[in-house]
């Protein structure tokens, strides 16, 4: 099996050559960033990734829609909130999505993926959700 960051320059490569409108992209950034985090990422790399997680998994925000919402956060400075970091970032991986053969099977586990990383993550669900109401957009 590659290894996980192999698989994620690999699916990477995939989406941005997948020509979806939708830009599923955007998920994977999402899910990689968030279950990959630790005590040293960035803020608002994080409150990025769990906001565009649970607005894809809770809301079915496409990627082009979590896209502009990140836009807007980004918009104004702020200090980001600090998120707890399960020890459990969810069962699936990178490499779990690409074992998928490419097409419509491997999209689908991109939001598997998606999925298992913010259940992992849930327990940060309503602090993700004040954070989006200040932006209009939970």
């Amino acid at each position: 099996m590659t290894s996980d960051p192999d698989a994620y320059h690999e699916l990477s490569a995939y989406t941005l050559t997948h020509g979806d409108v939708a830009f599923i992209h955007q998920h994977v950034v999402d899910a990689h960033a968030a279950q990959r985090a630790d005590a040293n990422t960035k803020r608002i790399t994080l409150s990025f990734a769990l906001a565009g997680l649970y607005l894809h998994v809770e809301r079915q925000w496409s990627g082009r829609q979590v896209q502009l919402a990140h836009t807007k956060m980004a918009r104004r400075k702020r200090e980001w909130p600090v998120f707890q970091l399960p020890s459990n970032r969810g069962s699936m991986t990178a490499a779990h999505v690409m074992s998928h053969p490419a097409g419509p099977e491997r999209d689908k586990a991109i939001d598997d993926w998606c999925a298992s990383v913010w259940a992992a993550f849930r327990g940060n669900r309503a602090a993700v959700i004040t954070l989006l109401e200040e932006y209009a957009l939970a």
